[in-house]
């Protein structure tokens, strides 16, 4: 099981540069060992869970951190194929995105999202929030064994 003594891979589902970059850097600021993998678009998103096309040999994360509104298959798409399959149901996916409307909320914990953060604007907000994700769900609570 993964706790605070053994890394995590974390795959961040963004198509934003800027806040790909942010995350990258709370992750190397905060974080101890875990890896993150990191794909732009909803479709790239799939691939790597299903382990299609050039992510044949892509591990399976302990934790998903997915953005709404991306191209391709949007997040809450992206969310619904993640949860309604037996096999990667199970994997934790945090919401991590710029809305704060109420029916975002509500549809992605409809969808069974584990947790919906509204991404901060401030830069030290948001890395502190990447830490506090990655603190709950490597140091709190007890993650599912992820399967080959």
């Amino acid at each position: 099981m993964p706790d605070s003594s053994h890394p995590i891979d974390v795959l961040l589902v963004e198509d934003d540069p800027g806040d790909e970059l942010i995350t990258r850097e709370a992750f190397d600021t905060y974080t101890l060992g875990n890896t993150l993998h990191v794909v732009r678009d909803g479709e790239e998103a799939l691939d790597f869970l299903y382990r299609r096309g050039p992510h044949t040999d892509a591990v399976r994360p302990d934790l998903i951190l997915l953005d709404l509104n991306l191209p391709r298959y949007d997040g809450r798409q992206v969310l619904e194929q993640i949860k309604a399959d037996p096999e990667l149901a199970a994997i934790p996916v945090v919401v991590l995105t710029t809305s704060s409307a109420a029916e975002d909320v509500e549809s992605s914990y409809r969808a069974r999202a584990n947790a919906f953060v509204t991404k901060p604007v401030d830069l030290d907000a948001f890395m502190a929030a990447i830490q506090q994700i990655d603190g709950f769900f490597v140091r709190v609570v007890k993650l599912p064994r992820p399967h080959p």
